[in-house]
């Protein structure tokens, strides 16, 4: 495991704490949930459509690809975290989480997919996926998507093969 900077680096203080913190995306106070708009509305998008969506999730294309197959999976209704997920919608999570797993591991000469969950942005539930590549040791644990932001972009022609790999073994699973 390595950070992809170069020594040294400068340890710096953490900020002064923000309370009370200012709402989120979605959240009573801040910026509508644009995600619940366009989830009801996809078909008449402008935007390429999700990847895969069924009743309860939808696996939706990144933007800015470093690594083909990183996606991320939401719901379809607005909720915020796993604390108030619905029981049927959590106990679907695991199911889901696995077919999109395999389906990225599919593609070849990945050696792990990790999935993150940053609340900190829209308070509509999501989790990223993220394909280490197989032999990118400097990647392992918390450092892929570290390595990620900083790689350059993946030739689109790589991601949309990726997407449609993804999307195909998905689809084979309903």
């Amino acid at each position: 495991m390595t950070l992809p900077y170069a020594e040294p680096l400068i340890r710096r203080e953490p900020q002064s704490r923000v309370i009370p913190e200012p709402p989120r995306v979605g959240e009573p106070g801040g910026d509508p949930c644009g995600l619940c708009d366009w989830l009801a509305n996809y078909e008449q998008s402008e935007h390429r459509p999700p990847l895969w969506v069924n009743d309860d999730w939808a696996l939706i294309r990144s933007t800015d690809v470093t690594i083909p197959g990183i996606v991320w999976l939401t719901t379809r209704a607005h909720h915020d975290s796993f604390a108030d997920l619905p029981d049927r919608l959590a106990m679907s999570y695991g199911p889901v989480v696995a077919r999109v797993e395999r389906a990225i591991l599919a593609l070849g000469d990945i050696a792990r997919v990790h999935v993150y969950r940053w609340g900190d942005g829209s308070s509509h539930f999501h989790v990223w996926f993220y394909p280490r590549p197989l032999g990118m040791l400097e990647a392992r644990r918390e450092m892929l998507p570290l390595w990620a932001d900083l790689m350059p972009a993946a030739p689109e022609e790589d991601v949309v093969d990726a997407e449609r790999k993804i999307a195909a073994a998905m689809a084979a699973g309903d």
